[in-house]
């Protein structure tokens, strides 16, 4: 799971499943869609994101087959 804090929800924190995510928008604040449509807004910048993801991954041994 990935930790990502809510924007304007008193600073709450999150764990995501990274594999549920859509995509990530990057512009003026950081939005992960989830697969559900679901729409979040987060504190962290895309490139904090990418790199927890990155080593979930590395964490749970996803990246076994993909290297």
């Amino acid at each position: 799971m990935v930790k990502v804090t809510m924007m304007g929800k008193m600073n709450k924190e999150l764990y995501l499943n990274p594999h549920q995510i859509e995509y990530i928008e990057a512009e003026a604040n950081t939005t992960i869609v989830m697969l559900s449509g679901k729409r979040l807004v987060i504190q962290e910048d895309y490139d904090t994101v990418f790199r927890r993801i990155v080593d979930y991954r590395r964490l749970i041994g996803g990246f076994k087959n993909e290297e």
